[in-house]
């Protein structure tokens, strides 16, 4: 088993490798965050906007917290908070999308006059609606990501199942008297896997970039907690001083994106069959 891995990542190209040791990095900075940073999260070691080097390597922001500290927490915050979300949200639209496909008929209609309804309207807009009305906890701004991005995995999940539950194996399954749950975990998800896992890839950027934009707006992950979207906005008044401090945790979520696009883009390609 492993040997047939490092087979195939031997042969992923350089893109692929770069974007591996991106999300390792980002993964083990993430689990040892606390470790890392010098300082605590919340508190404030110097005066405000301190420059950089000396004792606050990345400076102080808006209220003499340590940058660099600020940074590594909000890896571990914001990148946890967007992975539990996206598999919240591939579990809702996986599962109802490999079901209205499987079922059909009436139930398959209901399901996706919903699902039609919830992506007329804008993402962020919807959201902020929400999260409004509801509150800008942390238990509410992840229920309503998860729910507003199941809707396009939800999507692809019954696009991907619809041309596998036609299938003689499927039908063969049937005939032996197989269950629907059954005939969903052991003919169909399997055969559909390749495209949702590279679909994983693309809705974590997206929920990633989101909850990066709810939190510069206010509605996301709330003060004191670290988080990259909130700190560009506490910090953003030093870009009128030519400080790039700001751009800092911009920096930190455009190469996150990047990195995992370039491993999707990666699986992409081998799940298709196409050959360079």
């Amino acid at each position: 088993m492993m040997q047939n891995i490092w087979k195939e990542l031997k042969k992923a190209p350089l893109t692929a490798w770069f974007g591996m040791v991106v999300i390792a990095i980002y993964i083990f900075v993430s689990i040892f965050a606390g470790v890392l940073a010098p300082y605590g999260e919340t508190d404030p070691v110097g005066f405000e906007y301190e420059p950089w080097g000396g004792d606050f390597l990345l400076g102080t922001d808006n209220l003499g917290r340590d940058m660099f500290s600020r940074l590594l927490y909000g890896a571990q915050n914001t990148v946890a908070i967007a992975i539990v979300t996206t598999l919240l949200a591939f579990f809702l639209g996986g599962v109802l999308g490999l079901l209205a496909a499987s079922l059909g008929g009436v139930l398959d209609q209901v399901f996706s006059r919903i699902m039609d309804v919830l992506m007329a309207i804008p993402q962020l807009i919807f959201a902020l609606l929400l999260l409004t009305i509801f509150g800008t906890s942390l238990i509410n701004m992840v229920l309503v990501i998860a729910v507003l991005d199941s809707t396009r995995v939800y999507r692809l999940a019954r696009a991907v199942a619809m041309n596998i539950v036609v299938m003689d194996y499927v039908e063969v399954a049937k005939l032996r008297g197989e269950g629907l749950w059954w005939q969903i975990r052991h003919e169909v998800l399997p055969n559909a896997m390749a495209p949702l896992v590279a679909e994983f890839g693309l809705r974590f950027c997206f929920v990633f970039l989101f909850i990066a934009a709810l939190s510069f707006l206010g509605l996301g992950i709330q003060p004191p907690t670290a988080d990259w979207g909130s700190m560009v906005r506490d910090n953003a008044t030093l870009i009128t001083f030519g400080d790039i401090t700001p751009l800092l945790p911009a920096a930190a979520i455009a190469l996150l994106t990047v990195a995992v696009n370039f491993v999707v883009d990666w699986m992409l390609h081998r799940s298709s069959g196409l050959k360079d």
